[in-house]
């Protein structure tokens, strides 16, 4: 690793002008591109002092060179254009300032398939076929040590004590324990950021950037990060890259020396955003409010970009870019999605598809109301004017439904009613198929906390997680029962217990797990390998009844395939008259429970026990 790192680095200030002297350039970003993009566009940010006045050339006469300057001389932007037949290799670039003359050796490297070691089944995007596990890389597992603090960074924070200090997870950590992942029937890895945030407080998160382009050191380096993408796919499971593209960390190199005034959004005083996503696209609203939405930092040390400055949305996009081919991203979650610059988002979406496709992606939309979520769907029958590309969206609305189904009484809109009545709004997307379900994640609280820690419900709503419309997301330790409410944020963020040498016990194992932990893993594991091995949870089509008497029933089904989803949200059991739904059940002779494999050779009538989710495969 080691080795490495100290390549990167001589690669990236690599340049001795003829004279002996040291370049002045210290960043150009990115680091190497490709020949044979389908855009042969690039634009190099090149940061040094006093960059801005040197003379720029390329004797590659193939290669089209422009210039072009911004307020600050420390940065010179050189616009490329590289025609896809050019040869890969390195592309001398030469620098005149102040007499002396600098040859910057640029790499164009030669493009690799992506998915290149994942087999053929595993070539489609992120999609609805997928079961996503979140993982916070600083509370999972420690894989290694001598990367717990790393001198010279502004946090050497090392306490699993502390609440917002380091606790010393890594990649390696993470590398460690994919069986255990492998075995839970994951098919998607996401990891909150770990590109380097090296901020003073709370740099465990990642979600304040100092670096776009390099790993954080205490989680490891980029030689065991791809390691880690390889061993992924090796076992057929993709990697879900968090990217934040509305904030940095005002750490970051380029908020303390600023290319110009606007690279960021700057008020009179700090103001923080208002986080009212309605505002952009309510008739009414103020542009005073639309203008604190979207340009309102999101926190004090979390400067907002300005993404309608050219460069920096460029910057973003090529950064994006990059980490697809060099890093062989299968799928990016967006952070904070609804708090970009719209126009920006769709330059970017058409940037990203462009060269991929078919690649997979998923913004946060942490919003209220399905109208204001489906705003910012790339596939929605709105009108309107924000016309994107994102194809999936957290979906905060049924995870909002679930909660409300398993913690509130039975109503005419209560109760498991919100499940009915949010589905029933799908109408306002082209393809919900691609949004993210979940049940917590490392802002909400624990879901076993929500329910009470009342195991019957928790099973509950693995059931629902599991065979509703979408994509199943499943935040870290889930599936062993941790919980705790997200007053602070920290309580969530505990973490996994037996991923440090000394921990006590190790939830990894069945052996470190307690009798009702292992039950919990085990319904996880059934409940996920059955669906990657049906695909009409897949993408079968959905059909739910009008819930009565707080009993609550769907079915997903194909012209192959049939599965009846019953949920009886009483404390009490009840005797279901399956009459209403012969819509459905029409043709089908008997009905196997896929949890206890229990064959029922006559379902007109159907035993369901008190707070559970029954699924039943329909049998001719």
């Amino acid at each position: 690793m080691k080795f490495f790192y100290l390549f990167c680095l001589l690669l990236s200030i690599n340049i001795l002008s003829v004279f002996g002297q040291q370049s002045p350039i210290q960043k150009i970003c990115p680091p190497h591109w490709w020949i044979g993009m389908e855009n042969e566009s690039l634009q190099l940010l090149v940061h040094g002092e006093n960059i801005a006045n040197s003379e720029v050339s390329i004797k590659d006469k193939s290669i089209r060179l422009q210039t072009q300057k911004v307020e600050n001389p420390n940065y010179i932007f050189l616009d490329l254009t590289i025609p896809k037949t050019t040869k890969s290799g390195m592309l001398p670039i030469t620098f005149k300032l102040n007499g002396n003359e600098f040859v910057q050796e640029y790499e164009l490297k030669k493009r690799q398939p992506l998915w290149k070691k994942q087999g053929e089944e595993n070539k489609k995007k992120l999609n609805s076929s997928d079961f996503i596990y979140l993982i916070m890389p600083d509370r999972f597992s420690s894989g290694e040590s001598d990367n717990d603090k790393i001198e010279g960074m502004n946090e050497i924070s090392l306490n699993r004590k502390e609440m917002y200090d380091r606790h010393g997870g890594d990649l390696q950590g993470v590398i460690n324990h994919l069986d255990y992942l492998e075995e839970l029937g994951v098919t998607a890895l996401w990891l909150n950021p770990v590109i380097t945030n090296d901020q003073p407080k709370a740099s465990y998160h990642g979600y304040a950037a100092t670096d776009h382009y390099s790993i954080d050191p205490r989680f490891g380096d980029m030689e065991i990060y791809l390691e880690l993408v390889e061993e992924c796919h090796k076992r057929g499971i993709k990697m879900v890259m968090d990217v934040i593209h509305n904030h940095i960390g005002n750490e970051h190199w380029l908020f303390k020396d600023l290319p110009a005034k606007d690279w960021v959004h700057e008020w009179d005083g700090f103001t923080r955003t208002n986080y009212r996503a309605p505002t952009l696209f309510d008739p009414y609203a103020a542009d005073y409010d639309k203008d604190r939405m979207l340009n309102g930092w999101f926190d004090h040390h979390m400067p907002d970009l300005n993404q309608s400055n050219e460069f920096v949305a460029n910057y973003i996009i090529q950064n994006n870019i990059w980490w697809i081919e060099h890093g062989q991203t299968d799928a990016f979650r967006m952070d904070t999605y609804t708090y970009s610059d719209p126009d920006f988002l769709i330059k970017w979406g058409d940037a990203i598809f462009q060269e991929y496709p078919d690649f997979g992606m998923f913004g946060e939309t942490w919003v209220h109301g399905t109208p204001t979520q489906a705003y910012f769907h790339g596939n929605t029958t709105l009108q309107k004017e924000f016309k994107n590309k994102m194809p999936g969206l957290t979906d905060f609305q049924m995870h909002y439904a679930i909660h409300k189904a398993l913690t509130e009484n039975f109503g005419w809109t209560e109760g498991v009613s919100r499940l009915y009545y949010t589905l029933a709004k799908d109408f306002l997307y082209e393809d919900p198929y691609n949004n993210v379900l979940f049940l917590d994640n490392h802002d909400a609280s624990r879901f076993y906390s929500v329910v009470g820690e009342d195991f019957k419900k928790y099973k509950m709503g693995l059931a629902l997680l599991m065979t509703l419309r979408g994509i199943p997301c499943m935040y870290y330790g889930t599936e062993i029962l941790m919980k705790n409410f997200s007053d602070p944020d920290g309580k969530v963020r505990e973490d996994f217990p037996g991923g440090w040498d000394g921990d006590t016990m190790s939830k990894f194992t069945k052996e470190g797990r307690t009798e009702k932990e292992n039950e919990a893993f085990e319904y996880v594991k059934l409940l996920s390998n059955y669906r990657k091995n049906n695909p009409v949870l897949h993408d079968g089509k959905l059909m739910q009844f009008v819930p009565y008497d707080g009993v609550y029933t769907f079915f997903r089904y194909s012209k192959t395939q049939s599965v009846m989803i019953v949920v009886n949200s009483n404390d009490k059991e009840i005797d279901l008259d399956t009459t209403p739904f012969e819509e459905r059940t029409k043709g089908f002779k008997s009905a196997k429970n896929i949890v206890t494999n229990e064959m029922l050779s006559d379902f007109k009538t159907i035993n369901v026990p008190a707070h559970t989710t029954l699924i039943l495969e329909l049998q001719r």
